[in-house]
C-alpha cells in the first residue's frame, strides 16, 4: 500500500511538473563548463512570466523571476508525536529533480544543489491551504552557501502539493511517523 501511495505522490508530481513548465516556459541559470557537459532541461526560450494560478497570498513580489523548477522525486514529511498526537511542524527529507539537476531537500528548510554544493535556508512568509494535503508555500531564502544554481534564488514556492499530512489517531510521545508527498519547487530570483 504504502509504494502505491508513492507512485500516486509521484505520478501527481509529474504532472504538476508538467504543468508548471506549460505555463512559465524554460528557465535557466548561468551554467558553468561543467555544467554545459552535462545540461539541464532548459533552452533558448526561457523567459520571465509569472505562473497563472499561484494563489495571491503565495505569489513571490513583483518582479521576481523563475530561475529553476523542480518536481519532488521521492520525498517525506516526518512528523513527531506530541502528547499522544502527530502534530506541529513536520521535518522534510526529498530529492527534487528538475531545470538545474537534482535538489536535496531536508531540516531547516535547506535546499542543496547536488550540482555544484549551493545552499540556501528560508523561512515560511506565507501559505495557500489545501484540502487533503499540505500547503502551498511562499518562503523568504534568508541564508546562502556557495556559488550555483541556487546562489541568486530569493524565494521559494511549494506548489501542486500532494500528500504529506499528519498522521491521525493516537501515538506514543516521541515517536515520529515519514509521510510520503509530492510538490513542485519553483525557485525565483
Amino acid at each position: 500500500m504504502l509504494s502505491t501511495s508513492r507512485s500516486r505522490v509521484r505520478a501527481l508530481a509529474v504532472v504538476g511538473m508538467a504543468a508548471v513548465v506549460a505555463a512559465i516556459g524554460t528557465v535557466t541559470f548561468q551554467a558553468s563548463a561543467a555544467e554545459v557537459a552535462a545540461p539541464a532541461a532548459v533552452g533558448p526560450g526561457a523567459r520571465q512570466v509569472s505562473i497563472p494560478g499561484i494563489a495571491t497570498a503565495i505569489k513571490p513580489p513583483k518582479g521576481s523571476r523563475p530561475i529553476g523548477a523542480y518536481v519532488v522525486v521521492t520525498g517525506t514529511q516526518t512528523y513527531t508525536c506530541t502528547g499522544g498526537i502527530f502534530t506541529g511542524a513536520s521535518v522534510p527529507e526529498a530529492k527534487l529533480a528538475g531545470t538545474g539537476g537534482l535538489i536535496h531537500h531536508f531540516k531547516g528548510p535547506s535546499w542543496q544543489s547536488e550540482r555544484d554544493g549551493s545552499l540556501v535556508t528560508a523561512t515560511k512568509t506565507a501559505e495557500n491551504p489545501r484540502t487533503g494535503t499540505i500547503p502551498e508555500l511562499l518562503l523568504t531564502v534568508n541564508s546562502h552557501t556557495g556559488t550555483g544554481i541556487l546562489s541568486k534564488a530569493n524565494y521559494i514556492n511549494r506548489l501542486l502539493t500532494s500528500g504529506g499530512t499528519a498522521p491521525t489517531g493516537a501515538c506514543t510521545d516521541g515517536t515520529t511517523k515519514a509521510v510520503p508527498y509530492g510538490a513542485v519547487y519553483v525557485f525565483w530570483a
